[in-house]
C-alpha cells in the first residue's frame, strides 16, 4: 500500500487549494479513505472521510462548509478541496486508510494559510 499526497503549499487567508492522494498496491475503490491534519504543537486529527463509492462522507466541525472530499476510483486518487481558508488550518495534511486491519499513511503534505 502505498500513498502520496500533493497540492500543498503557502495560501492566503480566505483562498483555495485542493490536495491530492495517489493511491496505490491495493484495491482503492473497496476502501474508506481518510484525511487528517497535524497542525504544530497539536494531536492528528482527522478532517474528513469518504466512502467506498462517495457517497458518505463525513468531516469535522471546523472545516464543515469549507472543504470537500471526494475520490475517482477510475485514478486512484482521493481529493481534499478547501476553501476559505483559515490560518487555522495550517497543518501537514496525510492521506489514512485502512487495509486488512492495519493503518496506512502517506507522508504529508504541508499547508501554511498566512498573509
Amino acid at each position: 500500500v502505498q500513498l502520496v499526497e500533493s497540492g500543498g503549499g503557502l495560501v492566503q487567508p480566505g483562498g483555495s487549494l485542493r490536495l491530492s492522494c495517489a493511491a496505490s498496491g491495493f484495491t482503492f475503490s473497496m476502501y474508506n479513505m481518510n484525511w487528517h491534519r497535524q497542525a504544530p504543537g497539536k494531536e492528528r486529527e482527522l478532517v474528513a472521510a469518504i466512502g467506498r463509492a462517495g457517497g458518505s462522507r463525513n468531516y469535522v466541525d471546523s472545516v464543515k462548509g469549507r472543504f470537500t472530499i471526494s475520490r475517482d476510483n477510475a485514478k486512484k486518487t482521493v481529493y481534499l478541496q478547501m476553501n476559505s481558508l483559515k490560518p487555522e488550518d495550517t497543518a501537514v495534511y496525510y492521506c489514512n486508510t485502512v487495509v486488512g486491519g492495519m493503518d496506512y499513511w502517506g507522508k504529508g503534505t504541508l499547508l501554511t494559510v498566512s498573509s
